[in-house]
């Protein structure tokens, strides 16, 4: 399934994308697409019923703003240097086990919302990320297949990063990460069943309209459920928990000078295969 949130932001209502591409109302049937509905096999039925019945209403998809395809996300934990091309041409090692830093939850937006490039920002940098939403509580996982099977579904995410913020200001890299509106998500929560192998998915992100990221997640450094099986071993990963796991070669920082960074007026695009596309307009905080 496709599930999705639509409507003005913190006002969103569930929706579904069918198979013939109409937007469908889920609020007759759940409250809302979040870990609580996406724990609650009993309720997903319902909802994969009455879209095979048809009997959810359409929805009037013009002028309706997608917001995220998740409510209430518990925590974002994203993998750094997870890409064999990309830790290349950032001339970095690739690490001996996963690179882990935290986004907040209210870094998310939606896919086509407005990005807001930090007042004194001057390397805002893109990065297209396939982003895995936990559908079972998630602690000491054994295997990669475990890790896999605790996976409800998959997004795709903008992990925008300032790189000035993240690298040469001494400290994490939670302070280039957690800008506002750094983490736009969606449009559409697919469901695990729909993607069979996240390791054969393609990512793809335009700047003005010139091709910057054309990768696959077959070059992951650590795949999907590796990730899933690894984090579970430091936290504790509950349903409606979020991790974005890393970007493809092509960012800014891997240009040579001067590097295109992001500024106010940019326009960004990105897709993964299967998973939706976003359009993001930067402007200034």
């Amino acid at each position: 399934m496709k599930l999705l949130r639509v409507g003005t932001a913190g006002a969103e209502r569930p929706a579904l994308l069918d198979a013939e591409g109409v937007l469908r109302d889920l609020s007759g049937v759940v409250a809302d697409i979040d870990g609580a509905l996406l724990a609650d096999e009993e309720a997903l039925g319902r909802v994969r019923a009455a879209a095979d019945a048809g009997e959810l209403p359409v929805l009037d998809a013009t002028g309706l703003r997608i917001g995220p395809p998740l409510g209430r996300i518990g925590k974002i934990v994203c993998i750094g240097l997870n890409y064999h091309d990309h830790a290349r041409e950032t001339g970095a090692e690739p690490p001996s086990e996963p690179v882990l830093f935290m986004k907040a939850p209210d870094t998310v937006v939606g896919p086509n919302d407005t990005v807001l490039v930090p007042r004194a920002s001057r390397k805002t940098d893109w990065e297209v990320e396939l982003a895995v939403v936990i559908g079972r509580t998630a602690r000491y996982l054994e295997s990669a297949e475990e890790g896999l099977a605790h996976v409800a579904g998959y997004a795709v995410a903008h992990d925008v990063s300032e790189r000035e913020f993240q690298i040469e200001r001494g400290g994490t890299w939670d302070k280039g990460k957690n800008c506002e509106t750094f983490n736009p998500l969606g449009p559409w929560l697919v469901t695990a069943d729909e993607v069979p192998d996240p390791q054969r998915l393609s990512l793809r992100l335009w700047v003005n309209g010139e091709l910057k990221q054309d990768g696959t997640t077959a070059e992951q450094i650590f795949p999907v459920g590796e990730v899933v099986r690894y984090l579970s071993h430091f936290m504790t990963l509950y349903p409606g928990d979020v991790i974005n796991t890393g970007t493809p070669a092509g960012v800014a920082l891997g240009e040579p000078e001067p590097k295109p960074f992001l500024r106010a007026g940019d326009v960004v695009e990105l897709e993964i295969e299967g998973l939706g596309r976003q359009r993001q307009e930067f402007k200034d905080a």
